[in-house]
């Protein structure tokens, strides 16, 4: 079985494209679409704060981040392992996405030996549609005959 795997992942949520043929009795592809939302929180820009009695024109926006971080990481941490096991039959993947999180979804497979070497690419894409993104894998791997098993519904 050959299977090929295109993610479009940022933040609030990941897409992932799934094509798959069973050699040699079928000759297309079977094309499949899920999405994979996360629970990691915006991150928040806190107004107010305070001053200090020495320059009371100082910083005003003061605050301890610490907890918010590391709870954010975590829930990264967590949302990557949902995606992970979904992906880890792959013969190829590619990640696309507009911000960071496509490489730091990168670092957390190149965890694994085996799925590190898999990797293909990775690039800076854009907000796309969920058909724009299917068509973008299937060119990426110059599929052109397939069958769609779940339709892109967001």
């Amino acid at each position: 079985m050959t299977a090929y795997i295109g993610i479009w992942i940022d933040r609030r949520k990941a897409h992932i494209v799934t094509l798959q043929r069973r050699l040699p009795a079928e000759y297309d592809y079977k094309q499949e679409f899920k999405t994979i939302a996360s629970d990691v929180e915006p991150r928040v820009r806190l107004s107010g704060g305070s001053r200090t009695r020495n320059t009371p024109w100082g910083p005003q926006d003061i605050a301890v981040d610490g907890k918010s971080a590391a709870r954010r990481k975590q829930q990264l941490k967590q949302y990557f392992g949902d995606i992970i096991p979904k992906i880890a039959f792959a013969d190829r993947i590619i990640i696309m996405g507009p911000g960071q999180t496509k490489n730091q979804l990168r670092k957390e497979i190149e965890k694994s030996k085996d799925l590190a070497a898999k990797v293909a690419l990775v690039e800076t894409v854009d907000k796309l549609t969920a058909r724009q993104i299917a068509a973008q894998v299937r060119d990426y791997f110059d599929i052109h005959q397939f069958t769609e098993i779940s339709r892109p519904t967001v």
